[in-house]
């Protein structure tokens, strides 16, 4: 049985999923949020918290891992990408595949001894989008690192007040989703000062659906 915040998640949830059309992909479902009596001006202030879905993302997730020798050879099989470090100089050099990278790829792992060049030469790409890569100690085993990436969603308000974090897919059950909407929100609600008072409405939609109110 769920208790009453969880009741009321899943008929949202219910509601948002109801409201929007079939479409012939598999929508994301999002919550979108509105701060209030909260300085964003200040960085300190702003959310930006990686949380690791206990239902998953219900979609394929992408990881690229830069790194040589043992790391590169434990990531072969769990990464979807591997970038040595003689080949980051040929994305750094081409603007148009540098993007393309950042836009086809959802997180980053690195060696961090390479987080300096990754810095310098993909930095003005991956930083602005949050896809700085999480470094590891040499020789460390990313697999672990690289499957709780693929249950994770980055919340960034940056300095706006409004902003948008997904929850999962359409085609996961409603009970997952209730789940990890759940888990996202007392997340966020610890991070701010006011915690719930610091909210002025939240509200849950498909990608292309119309908004339904949770708070």
């Amino acid at each position: 049985m769920f208790r009453t915040a969880e009741k009321k998640t899943i008929e949202t949830v219910l509601k948002a999923l109801e409201a929007a059309p079939p479409r012939k992909f598999s929508e994301s479902v999002e919550i979108a949020i509105n701060l209030r009596d909260i300085d964003l001006s200040v960085p300190k202030n702003r959310i930006d918290e990686d949380v690791i879905l206990p239902r998953g993302r219900g979609r394929k997730i992408r990881v690229c891992v830069f790194a040589s020798g043992e790391m590169a050879v434990k990531a072969k099989g769990a990464a979807d990408l591997i970038i040595q470090p003689q080949e980051i100089e040929a994305y750094a050099s081409d603007k148009k595949k540098a993007k393309d990278l950042a836009t086809s790829v959802d997180y980053f792992v690195a060696e961090a001894p390479l987080m300096p060049v990754i810095g310098r030469r993909l930095g003005v790409v991956l930083g602005p989008r949050g896809k700085m890569p999480k470094p590891l100690p040499p020789g460390a085993d990313p697999v672990p690192l690289i499957n709780s990436m693929r249950n994770t969603v980055r919340v960034r308000s940056r300095d706006k007040r409004t902003f948008h974090a997904p929850i999962g897919s359409r085609d996961m059950p409603p009970e997952d989703l209730a789940e990890n909407l759940d888990f996202l929100m007392r997340r966020l609600l610890g991070k701010l000062e006011r915690g719930r008072f610091n909210i002025q409405s939240a509200f849950i939609k498909t990608t292309m659906g119309p908004a339904v109110r949770y708070l």
